[in-house]
């Protein structure tokens, strides 16, 4: 469904921030991309759905979505592609929501803007997508400017309105960094519910292995924009073959000689 192949992508005159990355991915799979801060994990996300910023390019590689290459993409291209077939869930979602409009105007613009829905019919799918989140009082939710909400409603709400149209591919952008561990239980199960009840193909970025290794089918681990560990989430755990995916697997705690990886 996905397929990226040898990826250089690089800002300005600066050195490649991605250097030869290769991904492969099927309908209803769960991958992972692992690393520190600046590996280069969520530049791989931007270049698929083309969003990367700063005058970010792609200079070597093709990504390809069902089979055509997304690099030679219109903006009219992009439109119809971005928030139906492919969504992105961003670190903060509370960042991307306009503070100063409430959640149901924002929703009812979303939806109206990639389908013929009319405001009414809008409305009713933003309060049942709501709804499916677990999110209390859908109603009162959309009718909520989004300061009222606490970060993990506002998180559910972006969760929400990228899983609108049930899109083919989500990307996951570090989507439980910013939240108490109780609600990044609840999202993680969410996701996983999305995958198990659509077919819905997840990227996931994060730099917590425990999420990673909980919801992947794949691992990739990056490091310095190379990817420096790749394959099944059991490859990955039980025989890594580099050095910084040891040191990463030996910081997890343990607890009675258990670790819960």
């Amino acid at each position: 469904m996905l397929e990226i192949k040898d990826l250089t992508v690089q800002y300005g005159k600066n050195p490649p921030t991605i250097e030869h990355f290769n991904l492969s991915m099927e309908k209803g799979e769960i991958i992972s991309v692992v690393g520190e801060s600046g590996s280069g994990k969520t530049t791989v996300i931007r270049a698929v759905l083309g969003a990367l910023a700063g005058g970010g390019r792609v200079t070597a590689g093709d990504i390809l979505f069902q089979g055509k290459s997304l690099l030679n993409n219109n903006k009219d291209e992009w439109r119809k592609l971005r928030g139906t077939k492919m969504s992105m869930i961003f670190q903060d979602c509370g960042g991307t929501l306009n503070p100063i409009r409430k959640i149901g105007s924002q929703y009812v613009e979303y939806v109206c803007t990639h389908s013929n829905k009319t405001k009414q019919e809008a409305w009713a799918l933003g309060v049942s997508m709501l709804e499916k989140m677990r999110l209390p009082d859908a109603e009162n939710i959309m009718n909520s400017f989004p300061h009222q909400l606490s970060g993990g409603m506002r998180q559910r709400v972006g969760i929400a309105i990228a899983m609108t149209f049930n899109p083919e591919l989500l990307l996951a952008d570090e989507p439980t960094s910013a939240l108490d561990v109780t609600t990044q239980a609840q999202i993680v199960r969410q996701m996983m519910e999305l995958r198990d009840n659509f077919g819905t193909s997840i990227i996931i970025v994060t730099h917590n292995i425990g999420v990673a290794a909980y919801m992947a089918d794949q691992m990739v681990v990056m490091q310095h924009g190379k990817v420096v560990d790749q394959g099944t989430r059991d490859e990955v755990m039980n025989h890594p073959t580099s050095e910084y995916t040891k040191q990463l697997l030996a910081s997890v705690p343990e607890m009675e000689g258990e670790r819960f990886v």
